[in-house]
This record gives C-alpha cells, sequence and structure tokens, in this order.
C-alpha cells in the first residue's frame, strides 16, 4: 500500500503573494530569521515553503502571529546576491504544491512545518477545454511579446516557455492578470488544469483580453 510521503521541518515564509509551480518569487530578506533560513537552502541546497497570509503580517510582531494558508508551494533558490546594506537578493523559483499538516513557531519566530505534497494537475480534457487552452496560449504569448519588446529585464517568467501546457499556461496568466490575491489563491489551489483554464479564459472574456 502507497502513503503519501511528508515533508517534515519545511521552514516557511508567509508571504503577501501566491506562489505557483514554475513562478518567480524575487525577495528582499532583512529579518534575522529569514536570512538564517536562506542560508540553511543555500547551504544544504533545500527548499523553503511560500505561504500566502491568512492573517497577521509578514514582519514579525509580538501578539500578531503569521497565520499562514493551508496550501502553498515549495520554493528553491536559484539567484542569491547581497546588497550595499547588507540585504539578501534571492530569486526563488516555484517548485511543487504542498498542504500543511500542522507547523509550530520557533524561537526565532520562524514557522516550520509538516507538510504533504498536493499533487500534480488533473490533465486536461475534452474539446472546450482544449479550445479555450489555446487562446489562453495565444494570449500569454502576446503577453510575453509584449513585455519583451518594452522591458525584455523585466520579463516575469522563466524559461524554457512551455505553451503547450495547459498547467503552465494557467499558472502565468494566474499570475500576470489583475486578479485579487484571494482569488490567485483559490487559481493555485485547484487540482483541475481545465477548470483553471475556464477561470481564467472566463476572465479575460469579461476584461476584452480575448
Amino acid at each position: 500500500m502507497s502513503t503519501t510521503p511528508v515533508l517534515a521541518d519545511v521552514p516557511l515564509f508567509p508571504l503577501h503573494t501566491v506562489l505557483f509551480p514554475d513562478g518567480i518569487l524575487p525577495l528582499k530578506i532583512f529579518e534575522a530569521r529569514y536570512l538564517d533560513m536562506a542560508r540553511g537552502c543555500l547551504r544544504d541546497d533545500s527548499q523553503f515553503g511560500v505561504c500566502l497570509l491568512k492573517s497577521g503580517g509578514e514582519v514579525a510582531k509580538a501578539g500578531d502571529p503569521s497565520v499562514p494558508e493551508a496550501i502553498g508551494c515549495l520554493a528553491k533558490i536559484d539567484q542569491c546576491d547581497v546588497d550595499e546594506f547588507g540585504m539578501l537578493l534571492i530569486r526563488a523559483r516555484g517548485t511543487q504544491r504542498f498542504r500543511l499538516l500542522s507547523h509550530r513557531v520557533e524561537s526565532s519566530g520562524l514557522l516550520v512545518a509538516m507538510a504533504e505534497p498536493f499533487g500534480e494537475d488533473i490533465p486536461l480534457e475534452g474539446s472546450k477545454h482544449v479550445e479555450k487552452f489555446g487562446a489562453c496560449a495565444e494570449v500569454l504569448e502576446r503577453i510575453i511579446a509584449s513585455i519583451r519588446e518594452r522591458d525584455p529585464d523585466s520579463l516575469p517568467f522563466a524559461e524554457p516557455f512551455r505553451f503547450d501546457d495547459p498547467s503552465w499556461v494557467s499558472n502565468r496568466l494566474s499570475e500576470v492578470l489583475p486578479i485579487a490575491l484571494r482569488a490567485r489563491q483559490k487559481l493555485m489551489e485547484l487540482r483541475d488544469a481545465g477548470e483553471r483554464i475556464d477561470v481564467v479564459h472566463h476572465y479575460m472574456q469579461q476584461h476584452q483580453l480575448l
């Protein structure tokens, strides 16, 4: 009988943002607990978990705990630098979603979790979903071409671009469209690529982006 692997002692970084698999997350880190977390990830080639803040703040305050959403995304640091003020500048990339099983607060204020992998998207099925996916992929290509023409260095997506992958396309549109944070969290939590395609396609129709 197969069992779901448990991710033990995952350091959490609760933020006012939603990270998707393959998404890019630039961070400026100055709090001691997160500096130590980042150093540990770089030293051990390990990952940290990013969760949207359900309540509380990003910066630690006594009596105001940071409460994360139950589903987040693991992040792996792929670039790291230090600015003139000693602030750590990192770029991380989303890898896989997870569901929190429990979490604790260490003496430093860092949240550390037990979690389980959330699983991959259900593949796209049905002609209507496929048709909507094609339209979404075309819009994303236009968005990327427009950003590249305007400012190639500000492209918010990492290559390789996978315009034939419904999960990749719907995740990138979920990131770049001006969607409310809680709605973006719900999109990240969807297990069905077709459902996410439906939602972003409907949003773009409503806002005349198609």
